[in-house]
């Protein structure tokens, strides 16, 4: 799962389609190859369920890169259109919409979901059908676990790798700076718990000791039993595997028994635009890995943020970046091959992707025979009440702050 959540125009009904023909011609929903008739892009997403705040900013990314598209002209000189089906955050259900989408409805092509939890059945079903499915959010090491051919994640690490940065700074530290002790809790979802236990096994291997280990339930609210065992443990850094709200729940929950960690890093929460006034609005210091910046200089994002804004009123944030990122990397397939409908031409797409580098706006993007991006993520921290760039180095927008003041 990807990270960023924010809240967005209200959900949609259960079991509705919505078709986004952006700036496209009356299509059947099939998938026709005419060049009078829109390249249809098939897509299942949590837009109601645990998942619908990300889902729904995955979408208003989709249908950014569909409508900045549609205004150069389309894909292949065709028009794309957006069919989107709401999965309710449910595995069974995103398994039915890819069988109705690529099946049934004979979309051209399809992208991915919201979350592990709902990549990898869909993936299957894109493999079974010989389908191109380059996704914006399975970043867990599960993902590629499966033996997947056909499927690549659009953003710069998978979820273990995530705090790589943050881990190389820990510990180039003088050794009586460095934390010795540190507390874990993480939801019960692969990209959680991936992000949280990715830094945990490169701080173990350096010896900083793992004082207490806690894994919840996704639909979790009273955290104060975890928040006792880590206040009590008087661990020197804080890591959550979190989402938005489980992360907002937990600092509470730990603001009240006034407990202070030197270093306190979420992989979620931190860079929903109400986590500040959620918290307080204690959140110095506050740490979080993030695949993208509305600032980085990639050439492409430039105008992704630009007409992002005018179409939405707001800038996007990592999970509107992710999934224009997907429909960037699905673009690329397309353009170089030439075609963009079931059949032979997913076997182009494919063997494209797998051999090509990809310009992004979160960067070139390559990947290996599994799917998975070749990268790493960025460090945020929240100083003087925003959220900067402070890891790596070459990037940076303002010095590390360690120890991290009192929240």
């Amino acid at each position: 799962m990807r990270s960023s959540l924010r809240r967005t125009r209200g959900a949609a009904a259960l079991g509705t389609t919505l078709i986004l023909a952006l700036g496209a011609c009356s299509g059947d929903g099939g998938g026709s190859d005419s060049a009078d008739d829109p390249i249809v892009v098939g897509i299942s997403l949590p837009l109601t369920g645990d998942f619908s705040e990300p889902g729904k900013g995955v979408q208003e990314g989709y249908e950014a890169w569909a409508k900045i598209t549609n205004d150069k002209g389309g894909l292949l000189g065709r028009q794309i259109e957006l069919k989107i089906l709401d999965d309710q955050s449910n595995a069974d259900r995103v398994v039915a919409d890819y069988e109705q989408l690529i099946g049934s409805d004979k979309v051209d092509l399809v992208v991915g979901p919201f979350s592990t939890r709902l990549v990898v059945p869909s993936a299957r079903v894109a493999e079974e059908y010989g389908m191109l499915f380059v996704e914006p959010a399975g970043a867990a090491k599960e993902v590629f676990e499966q033996g997947f051919k056909n499927l690549f994640y659009a953003a710069p690490a998978v979820a273990n790798d995530h705090y790589n940065h943050l881990a190389d700074y820990l510990l180039a530290l003088p050794a009586d700076q460095k934390p010795k002790t540190v507390a874990y809790a993480a939801m019960d979802d692969p990209f959680a718990q991936g992000t949280a236990y990715g830094l945990k096994a490169k701080l173990e291997a350096a010896g900083i000791r793992t004082v207490v280990d806690e894994v919840y339930p996704p639909n979790t609210t009273d955290f104060s039993s975890i928040a006792a065992k880590i206040a009590s443990s008087k661990a020197d850094m804080l890591v959550g595997g979190s989402q938005y709200q489980d992360g907002v729940n937990l600092i509470v929950a730990l603001q009240q028994l006034n407990y202070q960690p030197k270093l306190a890093a979420f992989s979620g929460a931190p860079t929903n635009p109400e986590f500040a006034s959620a918290i307080g609005n204690k959140t110095e210091g506050v740490l979080s890995p993030t695949g993208y910046s509305p600032d980085a200089p990639y050439e492409s994002n430039k105008e992704f943020v630009e007409k992002f804004k005018a179409q939405f009123g707001k800038e996007p944030e990592e999970d509107q970046a992710n999934a224009y990122t997907t429909g960037q990397v699905v673009a690329a397939a397309v353009t170089a091959a030439g075609c963009a409908e079931q059949g032979d031409c997913q076997q182009k797409l494919v063997d494209w992707v797998h051999g090509n580098k990809v310009e992004t706006v979160v960067g070139p993007l390559s990947w290996d025979a599994a799917g998975k991006p070749q990268g790493a993520h960025m460090i945020q921290q929240w100083q003087g009440g925003s959220i900067k760039i402070v890891l790596p180095e070459p990037v940076k927008e303002a010095g590390f702050l360690y120890p991290k003041p009192a929240w």
